[in-house]
């Protein structure tokens, strides 16, 4: 089973996710240039809001100081083993194939170890393999020499439970693909529905302190910014969310989680400059038993505003149409479709399945993966 969730929003003047010129992202499709907001930048946001939502124990950490964080919790452990806590850090997780330098960044951290990469890393995770350096290096064992029996408890250890954001996101380790976790979900990179042209804002700043007889800017600089309507898609694979999550309960609140952080979240780029945050103007899901359908097709023409129909009202009965019509022509009706439109929706969305508000989506979309979980 997969939930597909779609959005139309409309964001004004911003500059929520730049390139490496400070510019706005872009991306031509159907030969138009369009805004675009990258997928990782809008799965961090997502990944920031899940602490509002679920318990820190049912989600990762994504850093360098995994050793630190191994470390911290051997000293809560066992504190007599506080002295070679890092030690024993690195030695697990050298077992686990994940490689450890020394910290060259200026400051407290330097000459600590850190991973070579950032590792996507469960609170689970790190205390179990707590638990097995307290085991082994308690017990004697020397840490600079690694056992088979340390390297399959530790593959052990990457190899239970997830904790949510990491079935949902994933984890690849060129290094250690062992470690590796398929995502459960796949986000698309959001692109405007209309045709964008970039802008510049050309502003000064001004020293409160300068005498007054200078007039002159004490900074001037440029930001670019664009405005538009994005169209977002997500799915979830609802068995890999089950099979990583090992919990029928987990896995239905985990999915209602993923659909809220996807609709309520916003990557905080030049956020302070724009205040820019929005909700979407509509929200569709689709419940499925067949794949996911991505229905950005539905804008390969770019919409234009008319004297009375907005971007976005077009843009949610554009979308409606064409997931309609795909799931017509391949035969893959769905499950259940739900809808919300701040607009109240047109004659295609209507068409498209039950309109609900979000609160009741919610509770719709747990309790199908509970349903579903539960072979019901």
């Amino acid at each position: 089973m997969f939930i597909d969730v779609y959005a139309i929003q409309n964001v004004p003047p911003c500059n929520i996710n730049r390139d490496d010129t400070g510019t706005p992202k872009t991306a031509i499709y159907g030969g138009a240039l369009r805004a675009r907001v990258s997928s990782q930048a809008w799965k961090r946001a997502m990944r920031e809001s899940f602490p509002s939502m679920l318990g820190a124990d049912e989600l990762g950490v994504r850093t360098k100081k995994a050793v630190s964080l191994v470390a911290d919790k051997i000293t809560e452990v066992s504190p007599e083993m506080s002295e070679r806590a890092m030690d024993y850090a690195e030695a697990v997780l050298k077992a686990a194939g994940v490689k450890v330098k020394e910290s060259k960044r200026a400051g407290s951290d330097s000459g600590s170890p850190v991973t070579e990469y950032l590792l996507f890393i469960s609170r689970s995770e790190i205390a179990k393999l707590a638990d097995i350096a307290v085991n082994h290096f308690g017990a004697g064992e020397d840490p600079s020499s690694i056992s088979k029996e340390l390297k399959k408890e530790v593959s052990a250890a990457f190899h239970g439970t997830q904790a949510l954001d990491i079935a949902l996101f994933g984890r690849m380790l060129a290094d250690s693909p062992d470690l590796n976790v398929d995502a459960a979900a796949q986000v698309a990179h959001a692109i405007s529905v209309d045709k964008i042209t970039q802008e510049y804002d050309f502003f000064t700043a001004i020293d409160d302190c300068v005498s007054e007889d200078n007039a002159g800017a004490a900074m001037i600089e440029t930001n670019g910014f664009n405005s538009s309507t994005l169209y977002r898609y997500a799915t979830v694979n609802v068995d890999s969310l089950l099979c990583q999550l090992g919990d029928v309960k987990a896995a239905a609140c985990g999915a209602r989680a993923f659909i809220e952080a996807f609709a309520t979240s916003m990557p905080t780029g030049k956020q302070n400059s724009f205040a820019n945050k929005t909700l979407p103007n509509a929200l569709l899901v689709s419940i499925r038993n067949g794949g996911p359908i991505n229905a950005v097709s539905a804008f390969e023409v770019p919409v234009r505003a008319t004297a009375d129909s907005s971007i976005s009202h077009q843009a949610e009965e554009k979308l409606a149409d064409s997931i309609r019509s795909f799931e017509t022509s391949f035969g893959q009706s769905p499950k259940r479709a739900m809808w919300l439109a701040t607009d109240g929706g047109g004659e295609q969305l209507r068409s498209y399945g039950e309109e609900t508000d979000f609160v009741g989506m919610l509770a719709a979309v747990e309790d199908e993966v509970m349903a579903y979980g539960e072979g019901d």
